[in-house]
């Protein structure tokens, strides 16, 4: 199989690549790694079909940024060891940007602000139906995310047809960041299981799938959230920027949607 091919049998796409790097567009409910033995494939799998010939002649991948399962959008791959060191220590240095696009219920009261606030895990403070859910607050770890208003929307035929695609450059790297803060802000992402119309529909999603009234509360089967823009600047080099187009499956909310000022 020709390995661009590859690519397509596992679900992403290749944005830009050097003999140290890939960039991929994940898309989502694609899994970064995998979980257990005999599970579904994975964006590792994909990987290492498409890189199968670098493999064989040395290369080692190491994935710098990790995204959730149903976050889509750009992925920087190392190739090898020293890449990966650079590329690390880049982050390290907070000289990796990142940029992510969030379709969220209502239109923010305000074009841009930032939300600094500590996160823990729910569990720890109260009783949590989910263990990974996180929460604000103020015995959590130092949390910061900047927000920006790209667009307001009004589709007259979605109930609750007020929306908002919103720019969220996080400061920090706290698990499920901007989607809580952005909860916080009082800013639900669309289709989000958790931080959404209520946890509720994380479990339900388990045990009864995708149903229509998931669809009516939830109006996408995977959170809205998407790693639109990547950067980095490594010592000595020119900056390298990357940028992803809004997945598909967003059409059915934004199309036929009226842009409003």
């Amino acid at each position: 199989m020709d390995a661009r091919a590859c690519a397509d049998v596992f679900d992403f796409s290749v944005v830009d690549e050097s003999a140290d790097w890939i960039v991929v567009n994940k898309p989502a409910p694609l899994q970064i790694h995998p979980s257990k033995p005999g599970g579904p494939p994975t964006l590792w799998h994909g990987l290492r079909a498409l890189l199968a010939y670098d493999l064989a002649n040395g290369s080692a991948l190491s994935i710098i940024n990790r995204l959730d399962r149903e976050t889509s959008g750009l992925v920087l791959i190392a190739k090898n060891p020293a890449s990966a060191r650079a590329f690390n220590k880049a982050m390290m240095r907070r000289e990796i940007t990142k940029e992510y696009t969030a379709l969220v219920s209502g239109w923010p009261d305000k074009d841009e602000w930032s939300v600094e606030a500590p996160i823990l895990r729910r569990g720890e403070v109260e009783d949590s139906p989910v263990y990974l859910m996180q929460r604000v607050h103020p015995d959590g770890v130092p949390s910061v995310t900047h927000f920006r208003v790209l667009q307001r929307l009004r589709q007259p035929t979605t109930a609750g047809d007020r929306f908002a695609l919103i720019a969220a450059v996080p400061h920090t790297g706290r698990m499920h960041q901007i989607r809580v803060h952005l909860q916080h802000s009082g800013y639900s992402v669309v289709g989000d299981k958790l931080y959404g119309p209520g946890s509720q529909w994380y479990l339900r999603q388990i045990s009864e799938g995708w149903t229509p009234a998931a669809q009516e509360a939830l109006l996408l089967p995977r959170q809205a959230l998407h790693s639109s823009r990547l950067g980095v600047t490594l010592s000595g080099q020119a900056p390298l920027r990357w940028e992803a187009p809004l997945p598909v499956e967003w059409g059915q909310i934004l199309a036929g949607a009226e842009a409003q000022t």
